[in-house]
């Protein structure tokens, strides 16, 4: 459902969420090697996140990436909305072009109504889940959670 890119983008800001305490700069080779994503590829990811505003980067021996705001003001759909945008919402799941995912279409899929408010449901869910709180249970969890 979500693409690769979204879901490192994700553990990636879990992970600053969690070991970035105090503004601290994490470096992208720690985060690359810590989570196990190629380190050019979370490059390219970090960086968008930190156009969008949702973290710092900074340059240099000293430079990586910090939260741009508190891990409570960032929730699940702003990074997908970054990543992968919010057709998963708004187009057909099945992908007729005669369909789409609101409920004012004369023409609609098959299943359409029974995808709609699974859809709503997602659509809610990743708007109030928040990287604090999703750090917040993996810290809780002892290890059992790993990114």
């Amino acid at each position: 459902m979500l693409s690769s890119t979204c879901k490192y983008a994700i553990r990636g800001i879990i992970y600053i969420a969690l070991y970035g305490e105090d503004n601290r700069k994490i470096g992208i080779r720690e985060i690359s090697e810590a989570l196990d994503i190629p380190t050019p590829f979370l490059g390219k990811i970090l960086q968008t996140l930190a156009k969008n505003k949702l973290l710092n980067s900074t340059k240099g021996p000293n430079g990586g990436f910090s939260l741009a705001k508190p891990a409570k003001e960032i929730n699940l759909l702003q990074i997908i909305k970054i990543i992968d945008g919010l057709d998963l919402f708004n187009e057909c799941l099945i992908g007729l072009r005669s369909c789409s995912a609101n409920d004012h279409d004369d023409v609609q899929c098959p299943i359409h109504n029974k995808y709609l408010p699974i859809s709503k449901q997602l659509y809610t869910m990743f708007e109030n889940e928040n990287i604090e709180d999703m750090a917040s249970q993996i810290k809780a969890s002892g290890g059992k959670i790993s990114l």
